[in-house]
């Protein structure tokens, strides 16, 4: 695990007569690193009316350069100037692609037990394994054009509520897969 102490994070402040602030940061965007642009953007002079930070020297970032990012932004918001963090090296398409990552998964996760459920009902009403019970929900799915977890959920609902409709298109699709299924 990376610490601040590693590559501790710097800025230095310059700004011109147009009332632009560059900030230059180097080093690691870690825990402990917002406290350190706070205090950057709070000694920024009045009048000030733009505001870039050039990370070229950050060389490291976790998510805490989120939250850096974000009080960027908020800054600008408050003081109603324009912010940008200019000159990255290829760190916030890393950071970026892990949170998306890593939302997909909570997604995932939190999708995960009405697909199972939907997978047991289809066990005990198609005397099917477990495997194909996935197979059914997969391929209805994709010949519903639904996603997997909506189709699931339509399952689980019409099984704890008989009255509860499903609907004609993933209806047809359940009939056609557990047909192939059952072949």
């Amino acid at each position: 695990m990376r610490t601040a102490e590693s590559n501790p994070l710097i800025i230095e402040c310059r700004t011109d007569d147009t009332g632009r602030a560059l900030l230059a940061a180097r080093g690691e965007l870690v825990h402990g690193c917002t406290a350190i642009l706070a205090r950057a953007l709070a000694e920024l002079p009045a009048g000030t009316r733009r505001v870039e930070v050039d990370m070229s020297g950050v060389d490291f970032m976790d998510t805490a350069g989120r939250r850096f990012l974000d009080l960027l932004r908020d800054y600008g918001e408050r003081h109603m100037i324009p912010v940008a963090a200019v000159n990255w090296r290829g760190q916030p398409r890393d950071f970026w692609e892990l949170c998306r990552e890593v939302e997909q998964l909570r997604r995932a996760m939190a999708t995960r037990p009405v697909i199972d459920q939907a997978r047991g009902i289809l066990m005990a009403t198609q005397a099917c394994t477990s495997e194909q019970a996935w197979n059914i929900l997969r391929e209805a799915s994709q010949l519903s054009n639904t996603k997997l977890r909506t189709v699931a959920a339509t399952v689980t609902a019409s099984a704890e509520n008989a009255s509860s409709p499903v609907p004609e298109p993933v209806h047809q699709a359940l009939r056609t897969a557990i047909a192939r299924v059952r072949g």
